[in-house]
């Protein structure tokens, strides 16, 4: 509005010299562009309800510039953040590593879920290893911002994704509070530890690679690949995430004009 009024001043104010704002105006407008440019970009926002460290991982799709950080680690009840390029235009997902540690021989850091194989907190462009709960963004800069909670990689953690500032759009909050390990079959289990633990739930896709399962070959479109019996226990849990490839009605989210997005790992907790 700012901005439209001083385009306007400038232009009925110089009429007689052809309209041609003084170099004083021109300045005030490119500060008044590059600061409302720089509010168009979101941040990101992450916290740590969980009673125990994680280590956030970041992967900047093919197409976006990769944040300022790749990953790093979260304590209990922290909160950190990240600024997405000042375009205000990305797309790249976001995970919780758990159970990490260096190596004393090796001097690996390695995590026992999600972990991204570089030997280190930063993940460097490399994605999670499944099973891991994603958190998907799609930032449009000023247009309207896909998100979402994805369990077709499986799940590890319980994440929340919830846009503040919306002007348009649902802007609702998309989440995976429940806790799938405690639920999940016998045969997708990832335990860890002397006592057993199920610290994580594969999919059927990473379980057994078919393509039944995977939404590949025969079954790689909507209408031939729907739920199946594992991804329901994933949709029974958690409603609003993607419980397989397909599963868009319920699992897609949108807003526009998000100030940042706020990112809780154990929102529940």
């Amino acid at each position: 509005m700012a901005v439209a009024h001083l385009l306007q001043i400038s232009a009925t104010g110089n009429a007689a010299r052809n309209r041609v704002a003084p170099p004083a105006v021109l300045l005030i407008l490119q500060l008044l562009f590059t600061a409302l440019g720089a509010d168009a970009a979101a941040s990101f926002i992450f916290t740590n309800a969980c009673q125990h460290p994680v280590w956030v991982g970041t992967l900047h799709g093919a197409t976006s510039p990769p944040l300022a950080r790749s990953g790093f680690y979260l304590a209990p009840s922290a909160t950190s953040r990240l600024d997405a390029p000042s375009s205000g235009a990305w797309s790249g997902t976001f995970w919780a590593r758990t159970g990490c540690a260096v190596d004393s021989s090796t001097g690996r850091f390695s995590c026992a879920t999600a972990d991204c194989g570089t030997g280190d907190v930063a993940c460097d462009g490399r994605g999670p290893s499944p099973p891991v709960t994603l958190v998907e963004v799609t930032l449009a800069g000023g247009g309207q911002d896909f998100y979402d909670v994805s369990l077709v990689d499986g799940f590890n953690v319980p994440v929340r994704v919830a846009p503040s500032g919306g002007s348009g759009g649902d802007c609702r909050a998309a989440a995976c509070a429940g806790d799938v390990n405690a639920m999940c079959p016998a045969d997708l289990r990832v335990v860890s530890g002397a006592g057993g633990a199920v610290v994580a739930c594969r999919s059927a896709c990473n379980a057994y690679g078919s393509a039944r399962y995977c939404c590949t070959g025969q079954y790689g479109t909507p209408a031939t690949c729907g739920p199946t019996n594992y991804s329901q226990v994933f949709k029974s849990a958690c409603p609003a995430a993607y419980s397989y490839a397909y599963d868009d009605a319920s699992s897609t989210f949108t807003c526009v004009g998000a100030s940042s997005y706020d990112i809780t790992f154990c929102p529940g907790s």
